[in-house]
C-alpha cells in the first residue's frame, strides 16, 4: 500500500509539473532594435564577454550573440524610435555577480540597483541580488545572482 501511495504521489507531481508548462516552453532569444549594430555588438562582446555566432545567413545589420545556456540575443540595426523603461528589461543571471560588478567598475560602466543608487545591488524579496545597467541604446538589463 505504501508503494502504491508513493507511486501515486510521484505521478501526480509529474502531471502537475507538466500542467505548469504544458507546451514545454524554453527561452530561445531576445531581439533588440539598435541604432548602431557594430557599437551594440562591441558592447555585448566586450562588456559581457558573449560569443558572437553566425546569424543564419541574414544581412549584416543583424548580429547574434549566445549566452551559456544557448539563449541568444539578436541585435537588429533599425531607425525605429525605441522607448526604454526600467520595468521592461532583459534579465540574465550569473554566479559571478561580484566579479562582474568589479569588471563594470574597471570599465567605467554605470550600473545601479532598482532604486537608482549607483554602484550597488539591491536584494529582491526572494533573496536574489540584482543590478541594472543600460546598453548603448538605453535598453535596461537586469543581472542577478539567481543561480538555481
Amino acid at each position: 500500500m505504501k508503494t502504491i501511495y508513493t507511486i501515486l504521489i510521484f505521478l501526480l507531481s509529474l502531471s502537475s509539473a507538466s500542467a505548469q508548462n504544458p507546451f514545454n516552453f524554453t527561452k530561445d532569444h531576445e531581439a533588440l532594435l539598435v541604432s548602431n549594430v557594430d557599437e551594440s555588438a562591441k558592447f555585448y562582446a566586450e562588456v559581457f564577454g558573449l560569443k558572437e555566432i553566425p546569424n543564419g545567413g541574414l544581412p549584416a545589420h543583424i548580429r547574434w550573440f549566445e549566452l551559456g545556456d544557448k539563449v541568444q540575443i539578436h541585435l537588429i540595426e533599425s531607425t525605429d524610435t525605441i522607448v526604454q523603461n526600467k520595468g521592461v528589461h532583459m534579465a540574465i543571471q550569473t554566479t559571478e555577480l561580484d566579479s562582474l560588478m568589479k569588471s563594470l567598475e574597471e570599465k567605467n560602466i554605470h550600473f545601479e540597483n532598482w532604486n537608482g543608487e549607483p554602484g550597488t545591488t539591491n536584494t529582491r524579496p526572494d533573496g536574489i541580488k540584482q543590478i541594472y545597467l543600460q546598453d548603448p541604446d538605453g535598453y535596461w538589463i537586469e543581472i542577478n545572482d539567481n543561480s538555481f
